[in-house]
This record gives C-alpha cells, structure tokens and sequence, in this order.
C-alpha cells in the first residue's frame, strides 16, 4: 500500500474513531495519526474490550482528546456524551469493528459507549470489519453485515485476505489504515459526479524504433492518475487510458478506477475513441507521441559498421492519428472535452489556439517554465481555459489538489 499524502479534504472535519476489541485495534492509533496528519479533529469512543489492546492514554495523547470509554463515567465531558459525539462529528469510523460491535449495530442493541454512539449517529458511518474466517463466513455475521449495508448512512468495506492472528491465513484481515482514511476521503467529498462516466487517457506512449529502442517523452503519468482519483472519488465511473508508466491509481472498494493498459499513439488511440463513446467526460492529459518511425526494424539495429550497422542511423517519421481530434468530431451532445497543452513560449496565445483548433471545451494549460510545474513531480501549477473565454490560475499545489481545481472548474 503507497504511503498515505495528506489532500485538503479532511482539512477542518470532525471524525469519531469507533474501536471495538478485535486485535486488528493496535493499527488504529496510526490511523487516527493519519487522520489528524490530513487536519481532521478525531475523538475516540471505544468498547471496554477494545482497551485490552490500546490503552486510553496512547488514544488521547494522538488525539488530543478525552476519550469516551463509559457511558457512565464521571469524566465525560457531556453528561450525554454517546448524544453530543454524533452532533459533533461529520463522519464515524468503526475499526475495528468485530462481529460482536456488528451484530449490536445491525440490530439496534445500545448497552456500551460505542454502540450507542453508533445508534444517535446520523452521518456516514465506515465500518471496517476484521475477525476470524469461520467468523466471518457464519450466516449469522453475513446476515447482520447485509442488514447494516442497507442502511443509508453505513458504508461496510469488504476485508483482506491475509496471515490471521489465530495463526491461519484467511479472508478476515481488516484493511489497513491507509486504505480506510483514503475511502473516508471519498465519503466526505461531494458526488457531484456520480452516475458519469468519465475517460482520462495519461503517460507517455512508446513508438518502437527496433525491439529494444521506442521513441517516448518525460511524462510520468501522475496528473492523469490524480484526476482519475479525484472523479471516481466523486462518484464517477472513470477508464484510465494509461501508457507505460509507474504511475497507477489506489483501487478502493467504493471507487474503483478501470485501467487499460496501452504503449503507442495507436493503442492509445483505438482505446480511448471506444471508451469515449459514451462518456459524460473525456480528459485527454495523455503525454501522446505526435510521431512514431515510418518502419520498426524487426531484429536490434547494430552501432556501427564493425557490427553490420551504419555509423549514421537515419529515421524516417509517420505521424501518428490525433485523439482528440477524432473524439471531437464524434463528440455527442453534453459530453465535455478537456485537453491539455505543454508550452515553452507563447503559452497562452498556442492554447487557445489548440482549443478551438481541436474543438475542445476546456484546455489546461502547462509551461515549462513554471519551476515545479509539468513532467515527473509531485506539483503543478495550471492555467485553465473554456471555450467560452472563462479563465483561472492555478498557484503551484500538489497534483491532486490540482486535478480537484480542474474538475471543479469545468463542472461549474
């Protein structure tokens, strides 16, 4: 799993951690740590059991809050604490939550801190399962979970299958803390997508010279994956249309990505025209090869003349189909086109000038001369622009920050 980057989503959020007394609760101080490191306000309910595993002060001490152990407890700082919680809270996360905590909440059963809690709670609630195996697969516990699932505030991520603490290795393992604050993100973040389907094409393509040379570009395929990441967490259906590169986006239960692998201009090209013909949304931030040898040698081409080769090696180039130019020309109504253009000088004026060229909606604009901006980093800073003359500047942020800027300018 790729370490956790805080984004701006849990900034200023109040979130109730819930643990329940499985042994998967000595992961959630680094998942509270997680949160608080994203700028969310945590408070912590747990079950008496959960505090055989953690203790009070690990809990308060990275949350920096009291933490509501008893319903009765003298401390509390509200004499109706499991009340109060729920009115504070924007979002609860029961983790772990074993089949007891699931088998109260399913059934309306309120007799600890955590499960009355859960039963005032009105807001999104993810609930992180973990347990045995046979635990798991029990009608009973089955039963419960599909009866928690149909309430409208309960999310119930599936488990892991791994090494289990009984010593078996099984489906049970609850996921890790990373993998439930990135779909905590995605409950908090508003689903003004959801229903679209959306295509983003990303990275470099290769065009073979020989079967050990390509001609290729920079591109590290991160700024598509961003966007891919900030639509499906937006609810939509997104296809990645992604050349070869490291890059490659988090599969969540809640909102997963599908990526179709491609190398050259042409795969890239047969892909995205199919995958574009019922999008809402195409995002065309592919890195894509204007042009690609005329003839790809079918054995490696030697260095030098001692070896059989030339000591000139000369290319003859072909260019390569336009994507969005063929996209635009079958584009139905209500479908936004959204391209991308990288810049060294005139920025602007060559911009729009591809904009109406290719018939697009929107274009994002990238120069190179902008320090922190364009190929292989963690940052961009963008200027984008609409077809109807509307503009806005993007400062130097991360890339995930940017994607959430772009789409919520084009969306307006």
């Amino acid at each position: 799993m790729p370490l956790y980057k805080p984004s701006n989503m849990l900034q200023g959020k109040h979130i109730v951690v819930g643990i329940s007394g499985g042994i998967a609760a000595y992961k959630i101080p680094a998942l509270i740590r997680l949160l608080k490191k994203g700028g969310a306000e945590v408070k912590v309910t747990t079950t008496r059991n959960a505090l055989e595993f953690v203790t009070p002060l690990v809990l308060e001490a990275l949350s920096n809050n009291k933490v509501y152990t008893d319903v009765f407890a003298t401390g509390n700082d509200h004499t109706t604490e499991h009340i109060s919680l729920p009115d504070w809270a924007d979002l609860m996360i029961i983790a772990p939550a074993t089949a007891n905590i699931i088998g109260k909440c399913a059934n309306g059963i309120a007799d600890d801190a955590l499960s009355t809690t859960f039963l005032a709670m009105r807001k999104p609630v993810l609930i992180a399962p973990a347990m045995n195996a046979n635990m798991l697969s029990h009608p009973a516990l089955q039963q419960n979970l599909e009866r928690l699932g149909q309430y409208d505030n309960c999310t119930i991520l599936p488990t892991a299958n791994g090494f289990l603490a009984c010593g078996t290795t099984g489906d049970g393992r609850m996921l890790e803390p990373e993998e439930i604050i990135l779909q905590a993100e995605t409950l908090l973040t508003k689903q003004d997508l959801k229903g679209r389907r959306v295509v983003i094409t990303g990275g470099p393509t290769r065009e073979k010279i020989d079967p050990v040379r390509f001609i290729s570009n920079f591109s590290t395929g991160k700024m598509s994956v961003a966007l891919a990441e900030e639509c499906a967490g937006r609810g939509a259906e997104v296809t990645l249309v992604l050349g070869p590169c490291e890059a490659h986006p988090q599969q969540l239960p809640l909102n997963k990505i599908k990526t179709i692998n491609v190398e050259s201009a042409r795969d890239m090209y047969s892909a995205a025209v199919e995958a574009s013909n019922d999008a809402d949304m195409v995002i065309l931030c592919a890195a894509v090869a204007d042009y690609r040898p005329s003839e790809t040698a079918e054995h490696k081409i030697k260095r030098s003349a001692d070896d059989g080769g030339s000591e000139r090696l000369q290319l003859n180039l072909t260019e390569n189909p336009d994507i969005s130019a063929a996209i635009a020309e079958n584009k139905h109504d209500g479908q936004r086109l959204i391209g991308f253009a990288l810049e060294t000088d005139n920025e602007l004026e060559h911009a729009r000038h591809k904009l109406h060229r290719k018939g697009l909606d929107y274009i994002v604009l990238n120069s190179l001369r902008d320090q922190g901006a364009g190929f292989g980093g963690d940052t961009n800073k963008v200027t984008i622009i609409a077809r109807d003359g509307r503009q806005a500047e993007c400062p130097l942020e991360s890339k995930r920050q940017t994607a959430k800027d772009i789409i919520d300018f084009v969306c307006r």
